[in-house]
């Protein structure tokens, strides 16, 4: 389903923060990333975003960054926007990568908040700040505090707000309440970070989602887009509702980046659900409890 173009949504509504398929030997598998981002802009993603954390940002390379980014702008750039993760707790190595995905033909950046270290507010707005600016690109700014260890404060979000490449925020504190305020106070582009909050984020001005269950839901996800632009609001719910058992499959565990290639291979959309350590590739039990998380979405015929 084709989403109508909406300034609000400078990156699209519906973008999944891709994993990055691997061969069974644990090497970047590019041809399966293409076949991969195809199949997720054929089925309602208006927008990707690479090497985030479900993109296994940590354990790739710089190489294998950009060659991702050239691979699969070159296979759907002209389709969806291409958003490259630039996240590090060192300002200038996210400088550098926010750099290389400019380079390598990203049109957009997303820059997570520095991790573990705990900056200050002035640290968190003087780093997103500069990595936007070393890759000259809009800007996403990713806040998750579960995973970081710090949260943007409102004061900070209406500092970033005022730097012309910063146009958009990824949410991912679940605290819908002050999303709805501060994306009508900072006038930025408003994401879900959580698939279970589509619904409540579009209800308070959210311009859409940056998922991990969308792997699997991309169509289900651009319908409830469409029908919450349209007005339709049951529909959206009901529509909503369907994407649950998927969400829960994929999500629910913690491990993202292992759920969802589990569900891309039981899919047939990638041939191997192979990730480097320190994550570890889903068992058998893990595929089997993934498999019936799609099958009751309605997006896997059950054997």
């Amino acid at each position: 389903m084709a989403l109508a173009s909406n300034p609000a949504r400078p990156f699209g509504a519906v973008l999944t923060a891709m994993v990055t398929p691997m061969t069974s030997g644990g090497e970047v598998d590019l041809d399966a990333a293409v076949a991969l981002a195809t199949w997720l802009v054929d089925h309602g993603n208006d927008g990707l975003v690479l090497s985030g954390t479900t993109g296994e940002s940590p354990t790739t390379h710089s190489p294998e960054k950009a060659a991702l980014i050239e691979a699969v702008a070159g296979a759907v750039g002209d389709r969806a926007s291409i958003v490259a993760g630039a996240g590090s707790n060192d300002t200038a190595h996210a400088s550098r990568m926010a750099r290389q995905a400019a380079e390598a033909g990203a049109d957009g950046v997303l820059v997570v908040t520095p991790y573990y270290s705990r900056p200050s507010q002035q640290g968190v707005a003087q780093h997103l700040t500069a990595v936007a600016e070393a890759g000259g690109l809009p800007t996403m700014v990713y806040d998750v505090p579960g995973r970081t260890g710090v949260r943007i404060a409102a004061e900070t979000y209406e500092q970033l707000a005022q730097h012309e490449l910063v146009v958009a925020a990824k949410d991912a504190t679940g605290d819908v309440a002050a999303a709805a305020g501060l994306s009508a106070r900072t006038g930025l582009a408003w994401y879900a970070g959580d698939d279970g909050l589509l619904l409540p984020f579009l209800a308070h001005g959210g311009a859409g989602i940056v998922s991990v269950a969308a792997h699997a839901v991309s169509d289900a996800f651009a319908e409830v887009v469409a029908a919450w632009d349209a007005g339709d609001h049951t529909r959206a719910l009901d529509v909503f509702r369907t994407t649950l058992p998927a969400i829960a499959a994929i999500n629910g565990a913690g491990m993202q980046a292992v759920m969802a290639k589990a569900a891309c291979e039981a899919l047939g959309i990638i041939p191997d659900r192979t990730v480097r350590g320190p994550l570890v590739t889903a068992s058998d039990d893990e595929v089997a409890a993934v498999r019936a998380g799609l099958a009751a979405a309605g997006v896997l015929a059950t054997a």
